[in-house]
């Protein structure tokens, strides 16, 4: 059945449900044509902070994993509830963090707003003591945990203003790994940086380059639990696909160094366009990424040791409050617009594989 043909079967399933007539729907399965993991209900907690504004409305209040109350029983139930569920600590702010531990970071700064940083804001500092509160808080839910590595320290902007160049410094994450492990706290998986690939978003790395200290993560991981009975999974890039930057990604990094490729989606674009409602709705405009999940199969089938993660995804980025609201309200009253786009994405995602 082509994704045309589902999407009107769920159009005329609503119908005759609004016309409060019982439905009997038959589903003959014959093979399956992919898997997933167990944590495939994933999602991530940024590092915003309050004062993080989207066209004209600050919606974040404290989300953001400095002021997330990791205590509130509602949060940790909810978590519980979805138990087996990924939460990836990272996102746009991510390499902009330094955490307060060992001797490669001489202080510990509060992340405040500045036209000079990278999304409005400058460097934020996680402390270990709230590091302790964030592995306590995943060990009582039983959250899977990716946390995401600053990939710029140490890298100075080049006089394109979104380049940054020079070898990752990564002792402060070094420094982390090492307290992580010395504590027993559970990391399933480590990822360097977040959106830094291709274009970049406000920042961007060279592939090449980027294969090298994903090398450097690689072989530290390696070394700092040889002696665990379990090694945390390496992800890269975190970003945007464009096919020659992963494909030189993993022609530099080389066999069995990244574990994961980990690309984003949010193919509706911006949550503030007037048209959103209409393209989730529009499985015409839902089949053009189809062909990105072709590519990343095209990739994993060139390298094969790696698979591919979409790790951050949302149909829309940056949504702000008002829009949001709407999009709630048209969820409730029953046309299952959220639906639409997830069932798309799931099925493109998981019937492109090598």
């Amino acid at each position: 059945m082509g994704l045309r043909d589902f999407v009107l079967f769920l159009l005329l399933t609503q119908i005759r449900l609004v016309l409060s007539e019982n439905v009997d729907v038959t589903v003959k399965s014959v093979t399956n044509i992919a898997t997933t993991d167990d944590t495939v209900v994933c999602a991530t907690i940024d590092w915003w902070p309050p004062e993080k504004c989207n066209y004209g409305m600050c919606p974040w209040g404290k989300a953001g994993l400095f002021n997330l109350d990791l205590n509130n029983k509602i949060l940790r139930n909810a978590v519980k509830a979805f138990n087996p569920m990924r939460l990836r600590f990272g996102g746009s702010l991510e390499d902009q963090i330094v955490y307060q531990v060992g001797r490669a970071v001489k202080s510990c700064p509060r992340m405040k707003n500045s036209t000079d940083g990278l999304f409005g804001f400058t460097k934020g500092c996680l402390t270990m003591s709230r590091w302790d509160e964030i592995n306590e808080f995943t060990s009582d839910t039983g959250a899977v945990v990716t946390f995401g590595l600053n990939a710029l320290i140490g890298r100075t902007k080049s006089s394109d203003n979104i380049t940054y160049v020079g070898n990752w410094h990564h002792h402060n994450a070094r420094d982390l790994i090492k307290y992580t492990v010395q504590k027993g706290y559970n990391i399933e998986s480590w990822e360097l940086g977040n959106e830094l690939c291709g274009g970049g978003v406000s920042a961007k790395v060279d592939a090449a380059q980027y294969g090298k200290d994903t090398i450097v993560l690689r072989n530290m991981v390696d070394k700092i639990y040889k002696n665990s009975t379990q090694k945390p999974k390496v992800l890269g890039p975190g970003g945007f696909y464009d096919e020659k930057w992963f494909d030189t990604y993993l022609q530099v990094s080389g066999a069995s160094v990244v574990d994961s490729i980990t690309h984003h989606i949010y193919n509706l674009g911006p949550g503030v366009d007037p048209n959103l409602i209409y393209k989730i709705q529009d499985p015409f405009f839902l089949d053009q990424i189809e062909q990105t999940f072709k590519d990343v199969a095209n990739l994993l089938r060139a390298f094969p040791w790696a698979s591919a993660w979409i790790g951050e995804s949302g149909g829309a980025h940056t949504t702000a409050e008002e829009e949001m609201y709407h999009m709630l309200l048209l969820m409730a009253s029953g046309t299952w617009i959220s639906s639409v786009w997830h069932l798309s994405t799931i099925t493109r995602s998981t019937a492109d594989r090598p």
